[in-house]
């Protein structure tokens, strides 16, 4: 959509012509600023943009109008930035710039860029290297500490030495743990436009998944039961999609059990029943992995996906997590054109679902 103030003159006709034909939003107005023209991609942003009007009507930042002014008195273009908050924050670049036409008065010209997505993305890339840096310091200071005491007050202590070996291994481990999963993670994301489109049986690597993680279970006092009717035959890659099922079922091996009597009477570790069932509906093959434990509150489900974010951030370093595992799930689940969803209330467990689409069937 075009809009354009009468009578127009050769030189309107051939401007409003190339603003049309460009695709970023640009806004043509006059030294006055009176909007005399504006794009389809303009009027997406600033809807109420109307010829003949005052720009301030429409774009009421301070820093763009006072732009206009600057750059109509010295005759050179500048940017600046515009950050509109309503209906939702969003991020612009505007560059300002003079246009003198023939048989015209000095025309401003504003094109607009949106850097929301940019700065989004700056953002998280800023977050997980903070969090990255994070999660590998904790345990390398421990390692660290524990060689300088070794290397002095317990040179001699043979039961410090033991004791202190095993805590360096551990910590050694966790390290390793995060290595693999960022090397994972960024693996994955750079073949996430790769659909992978090999015949995999779900049920087989759900079962071959429980067989792996069953001294996890008997350790955690879990109950695992699958259940599975019908081969289940999906598009996908078998590592991957055994990545998946690892998460899921060993996330709720280990968080879904009962919480244990405060009497400390129990040292046994507490119950936990782990439901899996493998199906087929609607042309995709749905994995569903369900505890009864103590359950996720509302306000933590929509970022259990994101890298690093973690409910009981204590509970899972203790239990040998990275913080990266449901973000690999979400990932891979995505390069498989699948959908991941989340459901739990507090005191009445977890439901997580993986839909990956199933293999094609040859035609006869």
């Amino acid at each position: 959509m075009m809009l354009d103030h009468p009578p127009l003159t050769s030189d309107r006709r051939l401007l409003s012509a190339l603003i049309a034909a460009l695709p970023g939003p640009v806004i043509v107005v006059t030294a006055d600023m009176r909007i005399i023209a504006a794009n389809g991609p303009a009027l997406d942003i600033l809807p109420v943009v109307r010829p003949g009007d005052l720009l301030a009507l429409s774009l009421r930042d301070p820093d763009v109008l006072d732009g206009v002014n600057r750059v109509h008195a010295s005759g050179l273009a500048e940017t600046v930035a515009w950050r509109d908050r309503v209906p939702v924050e969003r991020s612009y670049e505007v560059t300002i710039a003079p246009l003198d036409a023939p048989e015209e008065e000095r025309l401003i010209v504003l094109t607009i860029r949106d850097l929301t997505e940019t700065h989004r993305v700056e953002r998280m890339r800023v977050d997980f290297v903070a969090n990255a840096s994070h999660e590998l310091r904790t345990p390398l200071a421990s390692l660290l500490g524990f060689v300088e005491t070794l290397q002095g007050p317990a040179r001699d202590d043979a039961k410090a030495r033991e004791r202190f070996l095993a805590i360096m291994g551990e910590q050694a481990r966790r390290m390793a743990r995060l290595v693999d999963d960022l090397l994972s993670l960024s693996r994955i994301e750079q073949n996430l436009h790769l659909k992978p489109n090999k015949p995999v049986d779900l049920g087989s690597v759900v079962r071959h998944v429980v067989d792996t993680l069953a001294p996890l279970a008997q350790e955690n006092g879990a109950r695992v039961e699958v259940e599975s009717s019908e081969p289940v035959i999906v598009s996908g890659d078998r590592d991957e999609l055994v990545r998946v099922a690892e998460n899921l079922i060993e996330n709720a091996i280990k968080y879904g059990g009962l919480p244990r009597p405060r009497d400390g009477a129990a040292a046994a570790p507490a119950s936990c029943h782990v439901e899996i069932s493998i199906v087929i509906h609607r042309r995709v093959g749905v994995l569903t992995v369900r505890d009864h434990g103590p359950g996720i509150a509302p306000e933590h489900l929509p970022r259990l996906t994101e890298r690093f974010y973690r409910v009981d951030a204590g509970q899972s370093r203790a239990k040998g997590g990275t913080g990266l595992g449901l973000a690999i799930v979400k990932h891979i689940v995505a390069r498989h054109r699948g959908r991941m969803t989340v459901e739990s209330e507090v005191g009445q467990g977890c439901v997580f679902t993986a839909s990956i689409p199933l293999y094609p069937q040859p035609t006869r």
